[in-house]
Formats: structure tokens, sequence, C-alpha cells
């Protein structure tokens, strides 16, 4: 019979035990015992305690019906699924000292074959013909963003946090995680320590971004630090790059991230972006925006090498020279296309309200926005480079631009340059006039 004032609920439970496939179990009963059952699950996700060691009594075993039940649960091996009932079985916690050590290793074996995931440059290469799969994954953590709490319309509240992963083929993928659980267990993460198995997560194309992602829904399972040969490999490649890729390599990779520039709508003025700078202070998060302003500096007709540098075709690291091995993914130069010349200037740009210095104008985006390759550019005589220069200097842009908070830059705050082209004046006079954002 159910008791006064406790409502009934079904929790779901993921098992591994010794010898053993893995199964999964329902526990039915009321809300304050299925709690009980599950709400120590997140207490502690060290290495040692990321699961919970349970003794099960009395479990009725129950075939699965897989295509309706594997639809939104996670998928185990077996054909069996145990069901928990508050009335016949009871589900204890074991303490740390009543634990059998063997069952410890169980944590760090994925659920699936260590060998059926997806590396992030074959996500990438797959493009829009893996949009909506589920697929799993394995990738070393680069970093676990801070958990964003919204309301939606219908008044339920909720979080997200968005995770950067990355491995030898590619430099900076996210992750998204929307449920309490796999968002307490990311913030345990350690960025450049810690490598996942992620088994059946969904991916998709983000619109905003314009480039794939990940995203953790009711059926994914993680293992953090799998004991799998393959994740050694990934784990022994992060440790030896650990110290020779710099923070600067991590933040250009995140300011490289393909953008649906349609998306990015509020118009600021200078002063308006530096306010809200400061008040995005301690987020990790970026935040983007239009300004309507002149470029001041643009130092083009200087010397060549502080307007072009040679990158690492791999994973795009600037390399000091053109030849030698790459200090990120150890590319050696000598290699058929190892090393590419790339724009890479810092500019000022300066409205009524003030000037934002040393904007990061680099890549495709400054071919665009000069109107020629690197290669063209590098055959200019120092008149015509003057000549390119003066044509931006005296004329108002309209630049689409992201601004990354970072101790490193100058005054706090990374800017990267999206797009830059002269601006209609009839739409700039319009949003100048209204000054586009409050």
């Amino acid at each position: 019979m159910q008791r006064p004032g406790a409502a009934k609920a079904t929790s779901d439970l993921f098992l591994t035990a010794l010898g053993l496939e893995s199964v999964g179990s329902s526990w039915s009963g009321c809300v304050r015992n299925s709690r009980n059952g599950t709400e120590r699950s997140h207490v502690d996700h060290n290495e040692e305690t990321e699961a919970l060691k349970l003794i099960i009594e009395n479990p009725l075993i129950q075939r699965k019906e897989l295509e309706r039940e594997e639809k939104f649960s996670p998928a185990t091996p077996g054909n069996c699924k145990l069901l928990l009932s508050e009335n016949h079985s009871t589900v204890k916690v074991c303490s740390s000292y009543e634990v059998d050590t063997k069952l410890l290793a169980l944590i760090h074996l994925p659920i699936k074959e260590s060998r059926d995931y997806y590396s992030l440059g074959d996500i990438v290469a797959n493009g829009h013909s893996l949009d909506g799969k589920i697929i799993n994954v394995l990738a070393a953590v680069r970093s676990v963003g801070e958990p964003k709490y919204f309301t939606t319309s219908d008044r339920r509240k909720g979080q997200r946090c968005e995770v950067k992963l990355y491995d030898e083929t590619e430099s900076s993928f996210t992750m998204t995680c929307w449920d309490n659980e796999s968002i307490l267990v990311a913030q345990s993460w350690m960025p450049r320590e810690t490598v996942i198995f992620a088994s059946d997560v969904r991916i998709s194309f983000d619109k905003f971004r314009n480039c794939m992602t990940a995203t953790v829904i009711s059926k994914t399972i993680i293992t953090t630090n799998p004991d799998t040969p393959e994740a050694n490999i990934l784990l022994n490649f992060i440790r030896e790059n650990k110290e020779t890729n710099p923070l600067d390599g991590e933040i250009d990779s995140y300011l490289k991230d393909p953008i649906n520039l349609n998306a990015i709508v509020d118009v600021y003025t200078v002063e308006q972006l530096k306010v809200k700078a400061l008040k995005n202070e301690g987020k990790a998060d970026p935040f983007y925006g239009i300004l309507y302003a002149h470029i001041s500096t643009l130092n083009i007709d200087g010397a060549t090498t502080t307007v072009v540098r040679h990158r690492c075709s791999g994973c795009g690291y600037v390399m000091k020279e053109a030849s030698g091995t790459c200090p990120t993914c150890h590319r050696d130069s000598l290699e058929l296309k190892s090393v590419f010349v790339s724009f890479h200037l810092l500019i000022d740009v300066t409205d009524h309200t003030g000037t934002l210095h040393a904007c990061s104008l680099t890549g495709g985006v400054a071919e665009e926005t000069l109107g020629c390759t690197v290669n063209e550019f590098l055959t200019m005589t120092d008149e015509q480079k003057t000549a390119l220069k003066w044509q931006f200097l005296l004329e108002r842009s309209k630049l689409y631009l992201k601004f990354f908070l970072s101790h490193r830059a100058r005054g706090g705050l990374r800017v990267s340059v999206l797009s830059c082209k002269l601006a209609d004046p009839t739409e700039a006079s319009k949003n100048l006039s209204g000054q586009g954002h409050a």
C-alpha cells in the first residue's frame, strides 16, 4: 500500500557485475524510496567512487523488449533486465570497506566494444551524413564550461553545460550536457588530463556554429578514463602534448570555430562592448556582436613576418618556422602540405565611443576582408600594400566579432573578427542613430 504523502516513481539504474554482462534495472516505488536509491550516486565523482556499489536482493528477471526499451534507455549487451519492486526487493548501498576491490575496475570499462567509436576528425569529415545519428565517441577533455541555468516558455527550469573535447585528429569539438547527472559528472573532469568514452551520444549539425556537435541524451553512458588500449594511446597523446600545447593555442582554436553570421544580430558600440565584457567576467563562454567602426590600425605594409604566419595543416598551430616538427601534433614539415601560410593580423577598430585594440583577423576571414590571398599579398610591392591599407582606414566597416575573456589578452578581452566588410552607409547610419543595442 502506498504511504500517505508519498508519490509513485520509477528510476532507471545501470548495473555491471563481475562475470556478468551489463544490465539495465528499473526501481518502482515511492518517491522517497526512489530518491534514496539514486541520490547518493552523485555525492562523490572521483575515479574510485564514480559509480554506486549495490547489493540487490529479490529482483525480478525479465526479458527486454529491445525496440521499445532501448529507444530512450541505455543499450546493454544482455537480453534481460532486472525489475526492483518496493514491496519485494531491497537495495543496499555498500560502504567503501564493504566493496570488493575487483568491482572498482569495472568503473573504467566501457559498455561498448573499445574499438567501436568515431574519432572527432571522422565526425567532422562525415559532416551532415551523421546528423541525427547516435554513435560512440572516445576523446580527451579540453575544457568544461560552467552550467548555464534557464527557464523554458512553460516555466520549467533547466540547465546546460558545454564541454570542449579533442583528440589526435581534431583540436576542438563541442559536447553538450543537459541533465543534472551528466553535468555534475562533467564538473569533475580535469581539462587536458581526463579521457572519456561516451556511448550513444547524438551527433547533430549546429546551425549557429555551422559545425557538428555531440549531445548527451538519456541513452548515453559516459566512462571516465576508460581502461582500454585505445584510451591509453589517447591518454599518452594528451600527456605528451600538455606542456608543449600552450593556452594561446587553445584560445586560437576556440576562436576559429565556424559561426553562422546570420545568427548574430546584436549591435554594439565599443563602449557597450567593454561594459558587457565586465558583466561577463568569470564566465568561460564567448559572446558575439556587430560593430560599425573604422579600422584605425592595420599594419600590413610593414615587415611580412608580422602579417603572415606558418601554420600546421594538421592542427592549425602557429609555427615559428616553416621547417621543423609541430610541437602540438608532431607532424613533420617535410610531409606534403604539412605547413601552410596564413594571415595573422592584429587590428584596432574605433568608433565614436572608443577603441578595441589588438583584434585578431586571421585566415580566410582576413583574405575575404583584404580581397586577396596570402600568396597574392606576398607578391605585392610596399606601395600596393599601403594603398590597400588606406582603403579601410578611410571607410566605416561592419564587423562581426567574437569576444573571449582572457587574462593574457590586453584589457582582459580577446577579440576575433568573424567578418569585416565595408558598411552600407544607410544601414550604418540607422544602427548608429539608435545605438543598436542598449
